[in-house]
């Protein structure tokens, strides 16, 4: 009777704390979570409940307090929070996605035979390519328009340059463009010799030819942004900054995200022309679960592969060659001006010693008595010594570490010896700023998120070279790395309190590997892809 009673007891006691326990939405258990909090701490259990993490902690924690219906045990994988691409061009990519790829190309021949393969399947009135770089072939000189005439004489070709910054198109789109040796070419370079334009457009005047390439119509958009989502929740991206975005395009984002039909994380820079500056201004900060446009992008120079990058001191590789801001000081402060009076952020393109020179002066003079501001110098590619102390008062460095191993192999040729020592020193301008937000640029770079980890810890491309690493006093750690790619990603962008780490009330976003990131062998971290990609709450990959 005795043992009955105890049987009984024992019963009413697991019933009554079955009733007490509280119902979610989903479980995680048997996981090795980091949580990139302030203590950097792991867990292996996690409570989510309407795209919310509600608790976190150990197996038993969770178990005695939740349960659910939809309980996933993850068999010893470990999670981190959504990855955060810092800065991207994810509609340019989607983009891209619907016209020629010329990366990793070795010749202007194969880029010839990938042209006749395009024109051969989709027979276009307008051929536009993209990721074409001479560093990458044999001869490393710009192409010329007569590889391109003599293929293809009647038929508009553009191909855009890696980084974004060049152009080779050929005669048929210099005539539509307009463009002749006598055009003017202010805040970048229309490439003569023998008395007519080489079909090499540089930084400003691109935007003649751009006028002319008929513009995407709105099913080629949609199909750019979705097809560009599936890619980022495969490489476990739950958050993109999209450095450069007109309205029409972000106005498009929040209409497929309120249709259900996007879902991904989008923190939109507007692109600062003037016409935008005034609608933005009048409209105010935009917030949406999915979406944040609170941030121009202004351009300040061109970029370092083209030698478009604004210097200092001449080119090393080419004396008389200091690249060039894109606008004048004066329009750049002014634009800098009008955005400070305001609650937005400004995130500025700046890459050679000069426009870094110029951006951070005019950060520090404008922003002067203000308070946590947030604003950006994407790139920060190439510093002088006694600038890298603007990044004690509160401007926080965005940059790309593939940027380091992709230049590497010649950025001395540009830079000299001295100047290299300041280029990519990502480590230094930590230490001066307390954080860093690390992104690709894709499609300047690949959008694989691992290699951007491994570029940053490693100094090394993804084949392993150099050996010993390039530039190893500037490696971040491992930590360091993951928190620019999340945390600190998040902070740049005003949404530490909703995302970046994993913590009761933040969305879970969050990413599953067979492997830790932590621990895993160097050279094994470029082929790591994400078994699984959570984004609020929810399974996308």
């Amino acid at each position: 009777m005795k043992r009955i009673t105890l049987l009984f007891a024992l019963f009413l006691l697991i019933s009554c704390d079955q009733k007490n326990k509280i119902s979610v939405d989903t479980i995680i258990t048997d996981a090795t979570i980091y949580s990139v909090n302030n203590s950097f701490e792991t867990a292996s259990a996690m409570a989510i409940n309407k795209g919310k993490i509600v608790a976190i902690g150990t197996n038993g924690e969770i178990a005695k307090k939740y349960e659910s219906k939809n309980t996933i045990e993850a068999e010893g994988k470990f999670i981190y929070p959504g990855l955060i691409d810092a800065h991207c061009h994810f509609y340019s990519y989607g983009l891209s996605l619907q016209e020629v790829d010329l990366r990793e190309t070795k010749s202007m021949d194969e880029i010839i035979t990938r042209l006749k393969t395009f024109q051969k399947d989709k027979n276009p009135t307008f051929i536009v390519g993209n990721g074409w770089d001479q560093n990458d072939w044999k001869v490393k000189k710009y192409p010329t328009k007569a590889e391109l005439d003599a293929v293809f004489p009647n038929i508009p070709v553009v191909l855009n340059r890696i980084d974004g910054h060049a152009i080779i198109v050929n005669s048929k789109a210099l005539k539509l463009a307009g463009i002749t040796k006598d055009t003017k070419a202010v805040g970048g370079q229309i490439e003569i010799a023998n008395g007519e334009p080489t079909g090499i457009l540089v930084d400003n005047p691109m935007e003649l030819v751009f006028k002319i390439i008929p513009k995407p119509t709105r099913k080629i958009q949609i199909a750019a942004l979705l097809d560009a989502e599936k890619v980022m929740f495969d490489y476990g991206l739950t958050t993109v900054n999209d450095a450069g975005l007109d309205p029409d395009i972000i106005h498009l984002m929040d209409s497929l995200q309120k249709a259900k039909v996007m879902k991904l994380n989008v923190y939109a820079m507007i692109t600062a022309n003037q016409k935008n500056i005034d609608l933005y201004l009048k409209k105010g900060i935009y917030k949406t679960d999915n979406l944040n446009v609170r941030s121009f992008k202004m351009y300040g120079d061109g970029a370092l592969g083209s030698r478009g990058a604004c210097m200092h001191k001449p080119y090393s590789d080419m004396p008389k060659q200091y690249g060039a801001l894109l606008s004048s000081v004066s329009e750049l402060k002014a634009v800098a001006k009008q955005i400070s009076a305001s609650k937005f952020q400004l995130n500025s393109h700046a890459i050679g010693d000069s426009a870094n020179t110029v951006l951070l002066k005019i950060y520090g003079e404008v922003l002067a008595g203000t308070k946590d501001r947030r604003w950006k110098i994407e790139h920060a590619q190439v510093l002088r010594e006694q600038d890298f102390d603007y990044f004690k008062f509160g401007i926080i460095p965005s940059v790309q570490p593939t940027h380091a191993t992709s230049d590497m192999y010649w950025a001395g040729d540009r830079l000299g010896k001295e100047r290299l020592k300041n280029a990519y020193a990502y480590k230094k301008i930590l230490q001066k700023a307390g954080m860093i937000a690390l992104g690709t640029d894709f499609p300047v770079e690949e959008v694989n998120p691992m290699l951007t980890f491994h570029a940053a810890v490693a100094r090394k491309d993804s084949k392993g070279y150099p050996k010993g690493g390039f530039q190893m006093e500037n490696a971040l750690t491992r930590a360091e790395t993951l928190r620019g790619m999340t945390i600190w990603a998040a902070y740049s962008n005003f949404e530490e309190k909703e995302k970046g780490s994993l913590e009761v009330g933040k969305w879970a976003d969050f990413v599953m590997y067979d492997q830790d990131l932590m621990k895993v062998e160097e050279n094994k971290m470029v082929k790591m892809k994400p078994t699984n990609t959570y984004l609020k709450g929810n399974k996308v990959k």
